[in-house]
């Protein structure tokens, strides 16, 4: 999923959103956010909607009894299933435009369904019948509160419905007509304009949320990643061991120490600042190496520790491997060695159970072994079982 970046967020902010559209990213996300809490909404208010709906009925029987079956008809039998299989649609596929499109049909068929029945009524009571409408209004902007542009399509489809109905029906005249028409006009607009306000600090708050998000993932990035390298650092490793050392007693947990070869040759004849790009380079590889089969840590200086759950002794030697024919096919140029020289890396290897060893007994003996690598000749992989584990486990500070 793409996510929205900060600078993006805080154009949007200062834009002002106006017409009450983000870009296409924070328009998804928007979507996605708006439509999972309406609908996760939409089975209560069909509950409540209908049964204030069907409510009328007793309105239906003694303001309008020559149109009573009519009525009781369009209610329970067309109204009432409509909502609850809509909103069963709806939920099966839960979009923004899904619902939308439901707030408005809900709105319109509401509103049609009683007028529609009630053309040929000649009851005295037509003036204040059709006054019911002002709480299908109501409903559809503070209840069910679609999007903006549904609410204005709703509202404008509902007022057109409603004033071509009472015309229809003939038992107005033109002076009521016309204070009809002006109240449910000046109704729509104020119900219109709150909705548009209500909805802009809606997205104002979701735009701050956002950005709060934003902040506080990359303040845990800084906290957790080495600057240099984008590694997990060495505070970040006491963290995810717990969550490591948490896991099943008898399953294995490997460790890998990396220790670049003749660093500090390196530095001396190409630079501090080429060494940072050394270590970053051979940072890059070790990352895409490890990749999600486990986790990769700059331990210090240019010593990378690699933390492997799952992995037995097999599998943690041949990822060691990999990680040096890695490293050294990179071909970072080295010039303080033997002309064609390149930079390499030693290893150190350690496998145990979790509940045989802890991850100190671990970095001990993969830095045993890392020595032995050295010692060994360098650009080689060595493997140590640990010791007998300590008392306590290892709690790592940057």
């Amino acid at each position: 999923m793409t996510v929205a970046t900060l600078d993006q967020i805080d154009h949007e902010l200062a834009s002002g959103f106006r017409w009450l559209r983000f870009a296409d990213v924070l328009e998804k996300t928007y979507g996605r956010e708006f439509a999972r809490a309406r609908i996760r909404l939409s089975l209560f208010w069909a509950f409540v909607g209908t049964f204030i709906y069907d409510l009328v009925f007793f309105g239906d029987v003694t303001m309008m009894h020559d149109v009573f079956p009519q009525l009781a008809f369009v209610r329970f039998c067309i109204f009432t299933p409509y909502a609850f299989i809509a909103v069963w649609l709806v939920r099966r596929r839960p979009t923004a435009l899904n619902y939308d499109l439901l707030a408005i049909s809900v709105c319109v068929l509401g509103g049609f369904l009683p007028m529609a029945a009630s053309v040929e009524s000649q009851s005295p009571y037509f003036f204040v019948y059709q006054n019911g409408n002002i709480a299908t209004l109501l409903f559809f902007v503070i209840a069910l509160q679609p999007r903006f542009p549904a609410i204005v399509l709703g509202l404008a489809a509902l007022c057109a419905v409603h004033f071509t109905l009472i015309q229809m029906n003939g038992s107005l005249d033109a002076v009521t007509f016309s204070g009809v028409v002006t109240f449910f006009v000046t109704l729509a607009i104020f119900l219109a304009l709150s909705a548009y306000f209500l909805e802009r600090k809606d997205r104002l708050n979701f735009l701050n949320r956002m950005r709060g998000e934003w902040l506080q993932a990359e303040l845990r990035q800084q906290s957790e990643r080495d600057e240099l390298t984008g590694l997990y650092n060495r505070r970040s490793l006491n963290r995810i061991s717990k969550s490591v050392w948490a896991g099943p007693a008898r399953a294995p947990v490997a460790v890998i120490m990396l220790d670049i070869d003749h660093f500090k040759l390196y530095n001396d004849v190409h630079g501090h600042v080429e060494g940072d790009a050394c270590i970053r380079r051979v940072c890059a590889c070790v990352a895409e190496q490890v990749s999600e089969l486990g986790a990769a840590f700059r331990f210090g200086g240019e010593e990378i520790l690699v933390l492997l759950p799952g992995s037995d002794a097999v599998t943690a030697q041949e990822t060691a491997e990999q990680l040096r024919l890695a490293i050294e096919a990179s071909a970072i140029p080295h010039s303080g060695l033997a002309e064609g020289g390149v930079v390499t890396a030693s290893l150190g290897v350690s496998v145990a159970s979790r509940g045989a060893s802890s991850l100190e007994d671990l970095v001990r003996a993969a830095d045993a072994a890392l020595y032995d690598a050295k010692r060994g000749g360098r650009n080689m992989i060595a493997f140590r079982t640990p010791e007998p584990p300590g008392a306590d486990q290892l709690q790592l500070a940057s």
